[in-house]
């Protein structure tokens, strides 16, 4: 078996911390890794995380944050999922989908009945195998200076619970994106 290939299934764990050297061991260190600078939003950074490794590399993440939101009229709160990346030279070995699922399971515990994340176009295929549904509706989100912007990014949105309701009705995130 080559170097680059796992033995076994890859274990995900949870990550004390999750900073930038982290983030540029997965992705390297460039301006804009996950492709969002050109929406020029400032994100919350995670609280919780899981990552998976290859040998002392740190190949993937997801991280996740509790958040306040209202749902039409309904308050309410979500678990955010962010920071979702996978190294460029292991993406196609299924990582993703191993760490935000392990990353699921643990917001299961957080007590919201969702998980929301904001992503490019082009990866709502990718999170649509994994679960996920997109949003028809328009999300706003909290920025500096007291800014309340349209969020630009896709959103998309996965039950928690079994029988978990998604009402169509416009999103209010009362705090920054993660």
């Amino acid at each position: 078996m080559s170097d680059d290939q796992f033995p076994e299934a890859p274990a995900v764990v949870r990550l004390p911390r999750y900073t930038k050297r982290e983030q540029d061991e997965i992705l390297g260190d460039g301006d804009d890794p996950f492709g969002v600078a050109a929406a020029g939003l400032t994100w919350l950074p995670k609280k919780e995380h899981f990552g998976i490794r290859h040998g002392d590399r740190l190949v993937a993440h997801a991280g996740l944050l509790r958040l306040p939101v209202t749902i039409g009229d309904t308050e309410t709160e979500v678990v955010g999922v962010g920071g979702v990346a996978v190294a460029p030279d292991r993406q196609g070995r299924g990582l993703a989908r191993l760490v935000v699922q392990a990353a699921l399971d643990h917001a299961r515990t957080m007590g919201p009945q969702h998980a929301l994340l904001f992503c490019r176009p082009a990866l709502v295929p990718l999170y649509q195998r994994l679960g996920w549904h997109p949003l028809g509706t328009e999300v706003l989100v909290e920025q500096p200076e007291s800014r309340l912007v349209s969020m630009p990014l896709r959103t998309m949105v996965t039950a928690l619970h079994d029988n978990a309701y998604w009402p169509s009705e416009p999103v209010r995130l009362f705090s920054l994106p993660m």
